[in-house]
């Protein structure tokens, strides 16, 4: 398929199309507008099926339903309208479904405003709802890699049997860039066995389930969701790297704010700064092997995002003291620019 000119959002919709969603239910919030309505125009031409829930609540429990039953499914929202899916997302992770669910951040707390933020990192990747569950959360930083990691989050969800969540923020929701609809790698996916599609007699009864009143079941499902979340860090730890092979200063950030920070290094070595990148692909796993091996050679890390301080935790665990780790970043809605990293960069490098 030939490039087309589409904002992030429409090229997020587009994707779950062309990699065979045909369920979607939603409920607007700016910013990410785009994907129901654009859903709302391309579902039926493909013959699946639109629809606005009567809330967030009700949208993931439509989800749940359409997932039990095998179908592909995707649902999309914006922080708040999130947080309200939380409890649905914890009965799907107990469940063991699949669907993707996409969360295009803006600032907050509370209501907040619309403008881009990355303050979900915390309820994205340590499991927003109750319980010991996780889901695979894939951090996009442009149009193209949107599209491309939507398409294979479907694939994802259904090879471990689990949420995958796909967090953007307003900006890369809103930008318009070229993009290109390709198909993803193929995988070796399961049969759906486990789906609840009605009961002739020839198989077992299909039981979609996340209550477990014994402890010994309960465990049980731990134990082995617990065992999925393992094998998924050891097979889809994804991240990219910028002018890694000589740096002193080690910058680890995801989405739109990594762009910003590639700029930053180019301009800081002109400065005669060695500073490089990691840049997180999948926000879970989180690539801590990858910062771990490169506090090796690097002095200092440095963790830039648009929140007061999130995933520099994470940053802080894999460099597990060896190596100092900073932090700058902005809230509000608010991007981080080039100065402000190349501020920090050199005060960095002065105390070094």
């Amino acid at each position: 398929m030939a490039r087309v000119l589409m904002k992030g959002n429409e090229a997020i919709a587009e994707a779950a199309i062309q990699a065979g969603c045909r369920f979607f239910f939603g409920y607007p919030i700016t910013p990410q507008n785009q994907i129901p309505e654009y859903m709302s125009r391309r579902m039926p031409e493909v013959g699946g099926t639109f629809l606005q829930a009567e809330s967030e609540v009700s949208a993931i429990n439509m989800v749940y339903g359409a997932a039990g039953a095998g179908a592909r499914v995707m649902t999309s929202s914006s922080s708040p309208g999130i947080s309200l899916k939380q409890e649905g997302i914890s009965y799907i992770a107990c469940a063991e479904l699949p669907c993707v669910i996409v969360n295009m951040v803006r600032s907050g707390p509370g209501l907040g405003g619309i403008l881009p933020s990355q303050g979900d990192y915390f309820q994205a990747v340590k499991g927003g709802g109750h319980g010991d569950y996780r889901v695979i959360v894939l951090a996009p930083n442009s149009v193209q890699e949107a599209a491309d990691l939507v398409m294979e989050a479907f694939d994802l969800a259904d090879l471990y049997r689990l949420p995958v969540m796909i967090l953007g923020d307003g900006m890369i929701g809103q930008m318009m860039e070229p993009v290109e609809f390709r198909q993803p790698q193929k995988r070796e996916l399961p049969e759906k066995t486990w789906a609840a599609t009605g009961y002739d007699g020839s198989k077992p009864r299909a039981v979609i389930n996340s209550l477990y009143i014994e402890a010994e079941e309960m465990h049980t499902v731990n134990n082995r969701l617990q065992s999925v979340y393992k094998k998924i860090a050891e097979n889809e730890t994804r991240w990219d790297t910028f002018m890694m092979d000589d740096a002193d200063i080690c910058i680890v950030a995801y989405g739109t704010v990594s762009r910003v920070a590639r700029n930053a290094i180019t301009k800081a070595r002109e400065m005669g700064i060695k500073a490089g990148l990691i840049r997180p692909v999948t926000l879970l796993p989180f690539p801590s092997r990858a910062i771990a091996e490169a506090a090796e050679k690097c002095k200092a890390f440095l963790a830039v995002e648009m929140s007061a301080g999130q995933m520099v935790e994470d940053v802080r665990l894999a460099v597990n003291g060896r190596r100092p780790v900073s932090f700058t970043g902005i809230t509000g809605g608010f991007v981080p620019t080039p100065r402000q990293i190349i501020e920090a960069l050199s005060a960095i490098k002065e105390a070094m």
